[in-house]
């Protein structure tokens, strides 16, 4: 991890410019904070909880195999972490510091993003998912999340919110800021 980030502060310095995030901090943290969200999440499913599997749900889209999907979307997650920890660490770069709180923070204005906006128009763009106005067919298996993520129970929102608030937790707590000892 760090191998990768060093390269592209390297990349960029080469360039003439100075990286405005820690690479190496926003991919080994990214990582972390993502596996944490993916194990609470699934965590919750296995004990019943909730029936919300974000692994399954992105791997579905890639794989009509129920034992693979999950293997794409945990790497699909880790991808989409990554990117996520990169808007993180340049916010905190902004604010000039990284704090639990500010994490936290923005880790629940995320969950709530995600359950408000993205769950909602999820099946209308997930190739094996039903809609809300038309039910399931031979190709579109998959029920949809729905507004909260509803569908999926009704813990499951609290779940996702829980989740992704640990996530912004991880990297507010461990992101290092740049030029920082």
């Amino acid at each position: 991890m760090s191998a990768l980030g060093a390269a592209v502060d390297a990349l960029v310095a080469a360039g003439g410019g100075t990286s405005f995030v820690d690479w190496s901090s926003c991919l080994l943290w990214g990582l972390v904070a993502s596996l944490a969200l993916v194990g609470t999440m699934e965590t919750a499913q296995s004990a019943g909880v909730s029936r919300l599997s974000i692994p399954f749900m992105l791997g579905t889209a890639w794989t009509l195999d129920r034992d693979r999907a999950r293997i794409f979307g945990l790497a699909g997650i880790v991808v989409t972490g990554w990117i996520f920890a990169f808007f993180y660490a340049w916010g905190f770069e902004e604010l000039g510091r990284a704090t639990w709180w500010i994490g936290a923070l923005a880790g629940a204005f995320h969950g709530a993003l995600m359950l408000t906006v993205a769950m909602p128009v999820l099946a209308n763009v997930h190739p094996n998912m039903a809609t809300e106005r038309q039910g399931p067919t031979a190709t579109r298996w998959l029920q949809p999340p729905g507004f909260l993520a509803l569908n999926y129970g009704r813990r499951a929102p609290l779940i996702a919110l829980v989740a992704h608030v640990i996530y912004g937790t991880i990297l507010g707590t461990f992101y290092t800021l740049v030029g920082a000892p």
